[in-house]
């Protein structure tokens, strides 16, 4: 299943993420991931494991325009011409010449000037062909629009904190209005349960009643929520049966009931990082050259 970014390129709905995941681990989780079917690889640069997704899609076999890479220029390489190494340093770990979608990893509100430079960068690795699509995560509304006042290319994706549980209504409708796909981090509620006080999505009653009713589990019913309702998920695991089960979502369907009975779930309450309290003080480090 494929979505048509706002650019008319086709991204994989379903990725895999690599969020947390330890370099050492990375590279046999990627190529499980890709065994199992997953065609869209979500990393960043902040994450430090980009050189181990390249090395398990060069190990995998699969033909380069087969796999989406997606990857995020971290606060600390904001900045037009640092934004423009940042590129060079992810693509050298990635061992691409080419990345297929290149996002700002969060707005910087305190220096937005330095947000978007490093935006207006994307822009240029777009014109030369250095990048399919370029986007941004954990943008709010306001910052979105504040982009938007000096850009040129409308971003393709807003990668966000997505889950039952949350559900930023209006971070997608603002997405929606300007045709941005909106891509969920945290698709199954992942921090939910291990930065959550009391129920998880997990252990929902409302979601393991419509897996009981499928013969699938919390998770899968989860992914299948996200992608009906026309946005792309990147669930993370290292575990191969969690991997496989993942993925394992495309022989039933939700009603538009049961779609309705998961938007109801949304709580109001943010499990990440406020976006507004992103500061190069608190969270700015440097990114490795190699």
């Amino acid at each position: 299943m494929n979505l048509t970014l706002n650019n008319g390129i086709e991204m994989p709905a379903l990725g895999f993420g690599v969020f947390q995941t330890p370099p050492e681990v990375t590279t046999d989780a990627v190529h499980t991931a890709l065994q199992t079917g997953y065609r869209l690889i979500d990393t960043a640069a902040a994450y430090g494991n980009e050189r181990q997704v390249g090395e398990a899609i060069g190990r995998s076999g699969l033909p380069r325009a087969e796999v989406f890479i997606e990857t995020k220029v971290w606060i600390s390489d904001y900045g037009y011409d640092q934004a423009l190494h940042a590129f060079d340093k992810s693509a050298g770990k990635l061992g691409v010449d080419q990345i297929d979608l290149l996002i700002l990893h969060q707005a910087l509100p305190g220096r937005f000037d330095l947000t978007a430079e490093a935006y207006r960068a994307l822009e240029t690795l777009l014109a030369d062909g250095r990048v399919r699509a370029i986007g941004v995560s954990n943008f709010m509304p306001g910052h979105l629009d504040a982009l938007l006042e000096r850009a040129a290319v409308i971003p393709a994706v807003n990668q966000v904190e997505l889950h039952p549980y949350f559900t930023q209504p209006a971070v997608q409708a603002a997405n929606a209005a300007h045709g941005i796909t909106t891509q969920a981090w945290s698709p199954i509620g992942g921090i939910t349960s291990y930065r959550g006080t009391g129920t998880s999505t997990f252990d929902d009653p409302a979601i393991t009643a419509i897996a009981t009713a499928y013969g699938k589990t919390p998770a899968q019913v989860m992914i299948r929520w996200h992608l009906q309702e026309g946005r792309s998920a990147i669930p993370k695991s290292v575990r191969p049966e969690r991997i496989a089960e993942n993925f394992d979502v495309f022989d039933f369907e939700l009603s538009a009931d049961e779609l309705k009975t998961l938007d109801a779930l949304d709580t109001g309450v943010r499990g990440g990082t406020e976006p507004d309290d992103i500061t190069l003080e608190n969270f700015g480090r440097p990114i490795p050259e190699a």
